[in-house]
């Protein structure tokens, strides 16, 4: 049997690997992954440590060249990127869980407990999230990467818990979850083995999106000067090519590589949303 035969079998899988943007997608995350591991065994400085050049070009002693300050930019970028993974993964997670627990409880419950919680959600769905951000972090003297993390967490949850709410109350009348409830099953233990499992790919999708909102969120406070205090982030290396014009003094390399960065690593989980969504609705695959 050849490896496509047997691949069909597994449906989501075989669509996985036969699909062009997810491919796209997990090579271009990958290597970053890759970069972010081999990357800081070829680091030769410390983010903010002279160089013993100011402004040189991209060159071998200096990949991506040195800013104004003769600080390695190569340097600053690889233990930038390791940070926003760190932010992607604690942000992302912390939104996901919060949006997961509030949905689910307000979807299964109903009545009060859904009422209150949905009142809370609406507001803070009007209220952008960026300025909650802005607002939390300007009262902050000292901010580090695990700190804001959490706090875009916990800023970005509220669209989850409507729509895991939305399908919570779709699920709560199926017939299985009827048994659970006549068997004497408690609401934690209805909510975990028969309505999450049932929604498993869609808590994938969120993740996904939360990891990509949540390396936005803290490239944006960086880049307006509210971002780590104790370590360099790719917003802030955007923030000082700005402030210390770079463009004017045509030093590209110290502004390119990091908005590519962000920009590819962005795409890239965009892409393996998409890929995702195509895989689990089938509706949605191209004949």
């Amino acid at each position: 049997m050849r490896l496509s035969e047997k691949l069909k079998k597994y449906d989501v899988l075989y669509f996985f690997l036969t699909n062009n943007r997810f491919k796209i997608g997990i090579s271009i995350l990958l290597f970053f992954i890759l970069l972010s591991v081999i990357g800081p065994f070829f680091v030769r400085f410390k983010p903010y440590e002279f160089a013993g050049i100011q402004s040189a070009p991209p060159s071998l002693a200096h990949p991506l060249g040195t800013n104004s300050f003769g600080y390695d930019l190569y340097s600053q970028v690889i233990i930038a990127l390791e940070g926003t993974w760190v932010v992607g993964l604690v942000g992302g997670i912390v939104a996901t869980l919060v949006g997961l627990a509030i949905g689910f409880f307000a979807g299964y419950k109903g009545g009060f407990w859904d009422e209150v919680l949905m009142m809370l959600t609406n507001i803070l769905l009007v209220i952008p999230s960026i300025a909650l951000l802005i607002i939390i972090a300007s009262f902050l003297n000292s901010r580090s990467i695990l700190l804001e993390s959490v706090i875009i967490g916990l800023t970005g949850w509220p669209w989850v818990a409507r729509a895991v709410r939305a399908q919570t109350l779709s699920l709560k009348s199926r017939e299985f979850v009827s048994l659970s409830k006549i068997s004497g099953a408690g609401t934690i233990k209805i909510i975990m083995q028969d309505i999450a499992p049932n929604m498993l790919s869609y808590v994938f999708m969120v993740f996904i999106l939360q990891f990509g909102g949540s390396i936005l969120a803290i490239v944006g406070l960086s880049f307006i000067g509210l971002g780590p205090t104790n370590q360099v982030s790719l917003g802030g290396i955007l923030q000082n090519s700005v402030l210390f014009n770079a463009l004017i003094f045509g030093m590209w390399w110290w502004m390119i590589p990091p908005g590519i960065i962000i920009t590819f690593m962005v795409a890239s989980l965009y892409f393996i949303n998409m890929a995702m969504d195509e895989a689990f609705n089938p509706r949605l695959r191209k004949m």
